[in-house]
């Protein structure tokens, strides 16, 4: 049974180009076999989570990432009566706008496209279900519902001024209401994220030997795990003693949210989806005590992780593969591919070229991107 804050498919502000809807699946089932199904999602396998693709298979992408986020949201919205199958279609999306090289390719891009209104990873999402996704006849994009492309735009929370242009410009013809919190589901799903990168950062890492199991346990949340462990089972092998330790993390992230959104929802006093997004805080969070807790293992993954020397040199590298591909195709568009060089050189002024190639260079994949490198630029 759903909750009466919960998102109600029969009650959607709908899709902005209206479609007859299926006898057999919800329009958020719907939503979620859509952006499964697009080609953004499939291009996830070959983008970078933390460690470049080719590094090894064993190592996060962005498609393994978007199912553990998804099936933590799916855990949480369970827990708290809401739709799973909203916030499985936007945990799913999340991360679709994702340049290769990760993070890092984001910034590279970002500043590449700085004068032309700059680059975000969320607003680019937005811009591939609305957009860039062409595959039916009646429209461009998926023609996913309001409340979904609510959950992709601001599942973070409002956006601030000044927005994204993608997002501006997208929100001029079908208001997404960017100034308040999105659903409980979106705000499920952003915690899911949360969880999802903090707990495989950990195993990705000691995966790689950039820290040890002794390192991490240096940390209190990690400690107290590995303490537990070595309690129950003092004679684990290294591997089922990580694994272990690392499952009761998981745990306790995602129990502290159900434990403390109930308190905040039951606290709140909302009879309906609607009211959530009127509230002026988030009703789905962690704790005081355990926010504090994720900030130490965010600041201990960035000393021994995100700034590790073999990932900084990887950074670098990633960082120039973009920006030079950037510069080629700006100064050469007719060295695009003929789809995108004909509607490259359909616009006489840098600002759509720009915008164009930047759509063009944050859908490659890493290894892709690095292919054209080579191609285009590596002999000159």
């Amino acid at each position: 049974m759903q909750a009466i804050f919960s998102s109600n498919p029969d009650q959607t502000r709908g899709r902005l180009f209206a479609e007859r809807e299926s006898a057999f699946r919800s329009c958020f089932q719907r939503d979620r076999d859509r952006i499964t199904h697009s080609s953004a999602f499939r291009r996830l396998k070959h983008k970078t989570q933390v460690f470049v693709e080719r590094e090894g298979d064993y190592f996060r992408t962005r498609l393994t990432h978007s199912i553990e986020v998804s099936q933590v949201a799916r855990t949480i919205a369970s827990a708290l009566s809401l739709n799973q199958e909203l916030v499985e279609a936007i945990s799913l999306a999340h991360d679709l706008g994702h340049t290769p090289f990760g993070h890092t390719g984001e910034d590279a891009l970002d500043q590449c496209m700085r004068t032309f209104g700059g680059f975000d990873h969320n607003a680019q999402a937005l811009r591939i279900v609305t957009s860039l996704e062409q595959h039916y006849a009646l429209f461009n994009g998926l023609n996913l519902t309001w409340d979904c492309l609510e959950g992709i735009a601001k599942h973070n929370g409002p956006v601030p001024h000044p927005y994204p242009l993608a997002l501006k410009e997208y929100n001029s013809v079908h208001d997404l209401e960017l100034h308040t919190f999105a659903s409980a589901e979106a705000q499920v799903a952003a915690l899911a994220d949360d969880i999802a990168y903090n707990n495989h950062d950990l195993h990705d890492g000691l995966r790689a030997g950039l820290f040890t199991d002794d390192q991490a346990s240096e940390v209190p949340l990690v400690g107290a795990a590995y303490a537990e462990v070595d309690l129950l089972y003092p004679e684990l092998c290294r591997s089922k003693r990580r694994h272990e330790a690392l499952r009761r993390v998981f745990s306790v992230m995602v129990g502290d949210v159900i434990t403390t959104s109930t308190a905040i929802l039951n606290a709140s006093c909302v009879k309906c989806a609607q009211d959530v997004r009127d509230l002026d805080y988030s009703v789905i969070q962690f704790s005081k005590p355990l926010w504090d807790e994720l900030k130490e293992i965010r600041k201990f993954l960035f000393k021994n992780m995100y700034r590790a020397e073999p990932v900084l040199i990887q950074r670098e590298h990633a960082a120039l593969v973009v920006c030079q591909l950037f510069e080629c195709f700006m100064n050469s568009p007719q060295l695009l591919p003929s789809e995108w060089r004909g509607a490259v050189l359909a616009h006489a002024s840098d600002l759509p070229r720009a915008r164009i190639i930047g759509d063009y260079i944050a859908g490659m994949t890493d290894r892709f991107a690095q292919l054209e490198f080579d191609r285009l630029l590596e002999t000159r």
